[in-house]
């Protein structure tokens, strides 16, 4: 379904640091000539259902990145525990009823993909959140801890995020999906979300999505065929450039 007028302010917040441990500085790091931030900014800028678009960062070379390439930027409080924390900070200044959390390091996001996890929101008004699953394709991914994989209702709600395998494939007829770090939320949830206890599941896995579910709140979950590809090393970034590569047209 494609809404021609969305009666709704629908807010794209993109947190990002300077610091990282494996990779300081990524966000500035440049692929095709340009800073990985402002890839992800402009590619934000093509998705449908977004009415604005913010970088939040508590890095004065950060903010005067974005400044150079005349992105909205604001500078948020430093001591902030997640990117969900930030993004919250400037959601409780705007008066946007959908937050759209889009990862400030995925160069080549899909503004498809953005737009597929914002219908949730706009489909089901009592969903709080919703984010996004990709089929699983390469059976490495599936042992991978790095890659968290989600397991999801009939009526497409998520069940459990895990490091593990999951579900266990007893009968070897199950379809594996992995989660793609894309969240949107409804403005009040958001900015009560860091008020949640913390429960013994986000603990073990230290996946914040989860204390949505162990405190007993949906999410929504939408399929895509996005390809997540984030930069967290040097290496990455050389993969990513590559594929940028590949993209452009040749004349």
């Amino acid at each position: 379904m494609i809404y021609s007028f969305v009666p709704q302010r629908i807010l794209g917040v993109i947190p990002a640091r300077y610091a990282s441990v494996r990779f300081p500085g990524k966000a500035l790091a440049p692929v095709g000539g340009k800073p990985i931030l402002q890839h992800v900014y402009e590619r934000c800028a093509q998705a449908h259902y977004l009415t604005s678009v913010v970088i939040a960062t508590d890095d004065e070379r950060i903010f005067e990145a974005a400044r150079k390439f005349r992105a909205p930027v604001r500078m948020t409080r430093p001591d902030h525990p997640s990117g969900t924390d930030r993004v919250a900070e400037i959601a409780s200044a705007d008066p946007a009823s959908i937050i759209v959390n889009i990862q400030g390091d995925e160069p080549l996001i899909d503004p498809a993909a953005i737009d597929a996890a914002t219908l949730a929101l706009l489909d089901d008004v009592d969903a709080p959140m919703a984010t996004l699953k990709k089929r699983i394709e390469d059976p490495g991914e599936l042992t991978n801890p790095n890659v968290v994989k989600v397991v999801t209702s009939l009526q497409g709600d998520a069940i459990y995020f895990s490091r593990c395998p999951i579900p266990h494939d007893r009968g070897r007829e199950a379809v594996h999906y992995k989660h793609i770090g894309l969240y949107v939320y409804r403005r009040d949830f958001l900015l009560g979300y860091s008020q949640l206890p913390v429960g013994p599941l986000e603990k073990a896995e230290r996946l914040e999505q989860l204390r949505a579910l162990e405190n007993g709140c949906r999410i929504r979950v939408m399929e895509t065929e996005y390809e997540s590809i984030g930069v967290d090393t040097p290496e990455d970034l050389e993969k990513v450039a590559k594929l940028f590569e590949a993209s452009i047209p040749r004349v």
